[in-house]
C-alpha cells in the first residue's frame, strides 16, 4: 500500500504564491509519474500538471507559465509551485502517483488540500 501526504494549501490573495508538496511512503519499488489534479466546487477533477520519473513536465493550458511541478526522486516527493494565483485557481488540489509494487503499477490519490485565492 502507498500513502500520500500532502501539505501546503491555504488562503492567498490574487497574485500571490503557494507551494504544495506530496510525499509518498509505504510499500513500493519505484514511483513513476507524479501529478497534481484539482477539483473546484461543482466541477470535474482536472489535471493541473504531471511530471515523469525523468523530469518531463506537462501542464494544463490554464496554468502554463504560472505553475511549476518538480520532484525529488530520493524523497519520493512531488512539488507544485503556484505563482500569480487567480481566483479561478481556487480548488481542492490532489496529488496522484503511479507506484510499482510486486511488479504491478497502481495509481494512488492523496487526500487533497484546499487552495483558496481571494481578496
Amino acid at each position: 500500500q502507498v500513502q500520500l501526504v500532502e501539505s501546503g494549501g491555504g488562503l492567498v490573495q490574487p497574485g500571490g504564491s503557494l507551494s504544495l508538496s506530496c510525499a509518498a511512503s509505504g510499500s513500493f519499488s519505484e514511483v513513476n509519474n507524479m501529478a497534481w489534479y484539482r477539483q473546484a466546487l461543482g466541477n470535474q477533477r482536472e489535471l493541473v500538471a504531471l511530471i515523469t520519473r525523468i523530469g518531463t513536465a506537462n501542464y494544463a493550458d490554464s496554468v502554463k507559465g504560472r505553475f511549476t511541478i518538480s520532484r525529488d526522486n530520493a524523497k519520493n516527493t512531488v512539488y507544485l509551485q503556484m505563482n500569480s494565483l487567480k481566483p479561478e485557481d481556487t480548488a481542492v488540489y490532489y496529488c496522484n502517483v503511479d507506484a510499482r509494487n510486486s511488479g504491478w503499477l497502481r495509481n494512488y490519490w492523496g487526500q487533497g488540500t484546499q487552495v483558496a485565492v481571494s481578496s
